[in-house]
């Protein structure tokens, strides 16, 4: 069933809605009016309009500011907003367009051409909201089929561990089921790890807020790398700060971030190489004048590094950079870095390792 387009006037000059809505009835809209750009910010996520009509001059906060406010968040920034002007400067109008308009309409208004500007807009927010809702639909089934993949796969972990256990089988079968223990686990994590992303992009992960020690943390994380580094010959390098400093964080989210980054510089990394893992604590003023400890996690590699044209976009979903040969790259980990970093509120970025290699920062 089709919704009714709802038109958002703001204007602090009742007339003006007046104006406009007798202007519009007859296209069968619903109407609603706020007499200030304030109030209009204040209001959008009740009256959830389809399209702004958005008078500039207006006294306090102007129409050009509500505007840039209102493109400035990501849940209204798909809202097409129409500046209704008094001013025909070239200035003003690129200020307006500058601001995140989509379109403007001089006074005093016409009305076939406010109709036609207003029917434009609102094919344009009817073709985004439809693609929006195909794209969630492609995203929620493709969470419910990593989750059912859950079943089979823990099948396949616990009747390979039991036959292990066990020890029935030859040595040779023995060593092959092995190669299938370790398959499964490494799908179970991939799994695991796609539900969790799913979870943070949806920013419906609850965190598990805890206090963590770093040098613990990490002396764990490393301690489970290291026979992976000793056979591809990759020296692991630990240097971490005078124990007794703590953060605030959700410990397996971290867990899981480390494990990312050290995996991706061992991957990357050719033989005989050094990754190096640090760990460093800063004091950092809040907004309220008060200094707390900032903690920054550096991983650095000696491998190919990443080129400045792909920085921006390596923490991209599905995103690999260059293709390597015989490195498997799925294009999950990075973003699902990013996605927790910025869960914690923090940041994360990638620089050159001197003289060769890529050193990934995280700021918590």
């Amino acid at each position: 069933m089709n919704r009714t387009p709802v038109v958002l006037v703001v204007d602090d000059e009742p007339n003006g809605f007046t104006v406009i809505r007798a202007l519009l009835k007859p296209e069968g809209y619903e109407f609603f009016y706020v007499p200030s750009g304030d109030e209009a910010l204040t209001q959008l996520d009740a009256i959830k309009p389809d399209v702004i009509l958005l008078d500039v001059m207006m006294p306090d906060k102007d129409g050009i500011e509500t505007c840039r406010e209102i493109k400035a968040n990501s849940a209204w920034a798909s809202i097409p907003v129409i500046m209704v002007t008094a001013l025909n400067a070239k200035e003003d109008l690129a200020r307006c367009l500058d601001a995140g308009a989509d379109d403007f309409i001089s006074k005093p208004v016409n009305r076939v051409e406010l109709q036609a500007r207003v029917r434009s807009l609102l094919r344009i927010k009817q073709q985004y909201d439809a693609l929006k809702d195909t794209l969630q639909l492609r995203e929620d089934m493709s969470s419910m089929m990593v989750h059912d993949l859950r079943t089979p796969v823990t099948t396949i972990l616990l009747g390979s561990q039991m036959l292990l256990m066990q020890a029935l089988l030859p040595e040779q079968h023995q060593e092959r089921l092995k190669l299938v223990y370790r398959a499964g686990q490494q799908l179970s994590s991939m799994i695991n790890e796609l539900l969790l992303l799913a979870k943070l992009e949806a920013g419906s992960l609850l965190l598990n807020y805890s206090e963590i020690d770093l040098n613990v943390l990490v002396t764990t994380v490393i301690s489970e790398f290291q026979e992976l580094a000793q056979a591809r010959k990759i020296y692991l390098d630990v240097q971490l700060p005078q124990s007794g400093q703590q953060i605030t964080a959700d410990l397996n989210l971290l867990h899981r971030l480390m494990d990312n980054l050290l995996s991706n510089a061992i991957k990357f990394s050719p033989q005989n190489s050094t990754v190096t893992l640090t760990v460093e604590y800063l004091p950092h003023a809040t907004h309220n004048g008060q200094v707390r400890m900032q903690a920054k996690i550096h991983v650095a590699d000696q491998g190919p590094g990443i080129k400045a044209d792909l920085r921006p976009y390596i923490f991209n979903k599905f995103e690999i950079g260059e293709a390597m040969h015989n490195v498997p790259q799925i294009g999950l980990g990075l973003t699902f870095c990013k996605l927790v970093v910025e869960a914690h509120g923090g940041s994360i970025y990638v620089q050159d390792n001197s003289p060769q290699g890529a050193v990934f920062t995280v700021e918590l």
